[in-house]
């Protein structure tokens, strides 16, 4: 009994340092290393961040993160976990197409290889050996998503190698110090990170280019098929939008929609309604493009009300010195835990207290383990030390305690039986 109750009081003081690590992390400000968060101090919680006195509740979605914000103005309406770099699934290819389409012109010609046409993912059914124009490229990059094309205006351009270096530096030049890329097609890859903040700094210059606003918004296109026999026309296949913000939120103009196993549902939508246009991106959730309709409609209703609780205009705050590098990576874990809070919370601190809640846990697990073998141990052992009587079955059914009955004869019938027995 005493062994339980010390086991008890163990595992007790256990929970405790768990739940004494997780209020620290939670508690910990933004900012403790002297740095500012690129857009406004107030974009460096990992929490929900909104000043809007008389709004309407914020609406409730399921992103690990995600912000609106005005796309001309660039005016952060509001925010959770801005900063959180998370994966960015086909969003990426925003930046893909914003560094390319000033390097390739539409009317150039590629002729297609066996990798391009073998893209893990998503595709638009190129062939190789087969010719397509740099425009039908990005008709495909933007409607189908297609990781083919991407390869192909990858390699048009010179190259994986130099269209991802190109990109990162695009990045870099608008102040999107979250984004590290690994691949023109936004395919999950080892340290390849975006966050909602980059991704609405990445579209509202992207927005900026007619040729750009012109794919986004194009509902359905032709793409060409495989190359004819001598003397045939070349057929070909109509590939529609997976944007469904475009086919069904009023006002919309697009941008980009993302899925991975990994990264879940990503989206960055745009829309205009009275003269005012909104920007709304979500990573990691399960309907991105409802997530984004939703703030979406809540920035429309609210925008009078809200202030601003930073700003996309990055490049100023790089410029200024006072940008943050790349925020800690946000895992799944992180996203269920994310309350709102007044600041985020710094690496050095954010890894040594997972590593202490994990091995609380571990070590939790291993004495309760060993609680139960020894009981089990114990439970033998008396087994084994009850006396030999102890061991022998009871009898099916209790011995009666009614007398016996015994018949006396008569003497007369004594006589006659004794005499007839001789």
């Amino acid at each position: 009994m005493g062994a339980r109750r010390r086991y008890a009081g163990g595992t007790r003081r256990l929970a405790g340092l768990a739940l004494l690590a997780a209020l620290v992390s939670v508690a910990a400000p933004a900012g403790a290393d002297g740095t500012t968060p690129v857009g406004g101090p107030a974009l460096g919680t990992t929490g929900l961040v909104v000043d809007a006195p008389g709004a309407q509740a914020l609406p409730r979605v399921g992103a690990a993160s995600y912000l609106v914000a005005d796309l001309t103005t660039g005016e952060v309406l509001a925010a959770k976990d801005p900063h959180g770099r998370l994966r960015p699934a086909s969003t990426l290819k925003v930046l893909t197409a914003l560094t390319l389409l000033p390097r390739l012109s539409p009317s150039s010609v590629y002729t297609a290889q066996s990798a391009d046409a073998n893209a893990e993912g998503s595709r638009a059914g190129i062939v190789p050996g087969a010719t397509y124009t740099v425009d039908q490229l990005f008709q495909a990059l933007f409607l189908v998503s297609g990781n083919d094309a991407a390869s192909a205006l990858a390699h048009e351009a010179g190259g994986f190698r130099p269209t991802v270096a190109a990109m990162q530096a695009t990045a870099r030049s608008l102040g999107a110090l979250d984004t590290t890329v690994r691949n023109p097609s936004g395919l999950d890859a080892p340290g390849q990170y975006t966050s909602a903040y980059d991704l609405a700094v990445i579209a509202r210059a992207a927005m900026q280019r007619p040729d750009f606003r012109a794919y986004v918004t194009t509902v359905q296109a032709q793409f060409p098929g495989k190359m004819p026999k001598a003397g045939h026309v070349r057929k070909t296949f109509q590939i529609y939008t997976q944007d469904r913000l475009l086919l069904n939120y009023r006002g919309a103009i697009g941008i980009k929609t993302g899925f991975t196993t990994k990264a879940r549902g990503t989206f960055v939508g745009a829309a205009t309604r009275s003269g005012h246009t909104l920007v709304a991106t979500v990573l990691h959730s399960g309907t991105g493009w409802e997530d984004a309709a939703a703030l979406l409609t809540w920035g429309f209703h609210n925008r009078t009300l809200a202030r601003p609780v930073g700003t996309l205009d990055a490049v100023a705050h790089t410029s200024a010195g006072k940008a943050v590098p790349a925020a800690p990576v946000r895992s799944l874990t992180h996203r269920a835990a994310a309350v709102p809070s007044a600041g985020g919370l710094p690496l050095w601190v954010t890894v040594p207290l997972g590593l202490l809640v994990v091995l609380v846990l571990l070590r939790a697990r291993v004495l309760l383990v060993r609680r139960r073998r020894a009981l089990r141990r114990r439970a033998a052992y008396r087994l084994d030390r009850r006396p030999i009587s102890a061991m022998i079955p009871a009898p099916a059914t209790a011995p009666s305690s009614t007398p016996r009955t015994v018949r006396v004869l008569p003497a007369e019938d004594a006589g006659t039986a004794a005499g007839t027995g001789s």
